[in-house]
């Protein structure tokens, strides 16, 4: 009966997953991002011209802040779908979130300085955050790109049946993280109707990111106990603590915290690789 229940819940994610990397659903993701983005100009507009009243932070650079949202959550969902395909590969894709969460706070900031602007000591002072964070998503960006280019994937596991019960495992853990973001977004949605403001869970869903990478470390044990592998795997759920900790740190703190996560895992897969190859050289000998 359990192994039914899994087998359906394995065949759900095949599905979805199947049809997320469709150009279809490409094309509707960006539609609705566009479609959020105009209505955020529409409500900006409206609300510069005083015939609808939505509240101060309703401005024109709004529309930005609420289309990066919009698109988070579909970055989000395409974060969830990698993690049964690579673990390395999901926490390339924390880093493009990161990346993109500071690029969102730096147009969101922007939006305060839309009147007249004095360029004195004081004015420059306060637009040195944003110049961190738009700073910083560079740096983020970079340090990802690098980080893909050198990833090796080999697999831990030694035979096809291992590696299909490793991904299957994997793949239960994206489905019962999909549900967790869902409930999260419902509980959002109807948090923001009581308060009438909205608060984005993400650092709640970074959280639960941290004990599936814990859960994956610890079952891979099963599979393998050397201990580059282990090392590996441990550097990367470490460095989804520094990227939930960016998460809710102060300006500058964020970009540090993140900074020093990239460099982290980009270290430790750049050493990883040549112990790899050292490996390899050895065992052909």
């Amino acid at each position: 009966m359990i192994k039914k229940l899994f087998d359906l819940q394995i065949g759900t994610f095949d599905l979805l997953d199947e049809h997320w990397e469709s150009d279809s659903v490409s094309k509707w993701i960006s539609n609705i991002v566009v479609l959020f983005f105009v209505g955020g100009l529409l409500m900006g507009l409206l609300s510069y011209l005083n015939i609808l009243h939505f509240g101060e932070k309703f401005t024109a650079f709004f529309a930005i802040e609420l289309a990066f949202n919009v698109l988070l959550v579909f970055e989000v969902l395409g974060l969830i779908f990698l993690i049964p395909k690579s673990v390395a590969d999901s926490v390339g894709k924390q880093f493009e979130i990161v990346s993109l969460l500071l690029l969102r706070d730096a147009f969101k900031e922007f939006g305060h300085y839309l009147g007249d602007m004095t360029w004195e000591v004081g004015f420059l002072m306060e637009l040195l955050p944003i110049v961190s964070d738009a700073f910083g998503a560079v740096l983020i960006f970079l340090i990802t790109g690098l980080f893909y280019r050198a990833q090796k994937h080999i697999r831990i596991t030694r035979t096809y049946e291992e590696q299909k019960g490793f991904v299957s495992i994997k793949k239960l853990m994206s489905i019962y993280l999909t549900v967790s973001f869902i409930l999260l977004g419902i509980y959002d949605i109807f948090t923001a109707y009581q308060t009438h403001e909205f608060i984005y869970s993400i650092k709640l869903f970074y959280t639960l990111l941290i004990f599936t990478d814990v859960f994956i470390l610890l079952f891979s044990l099963r599979y393998t106990t050397k201990y580059y592998n282990l090392f590996r795997y441990s550097s990367f759920a470490l460095a989804t603590i520094f990227l939930r900790l960016t998460l809710s740190a102060p300006a500058y703190y964020n970009v540090l915290l993140a900074v020093i996560a990239g460099l982290m895992v980009l270290g430790v897969t750049y050493i990883y690789n040549k112990l790899l190859v050292k490996q390899v050289g050895e065992a052909k000998e």
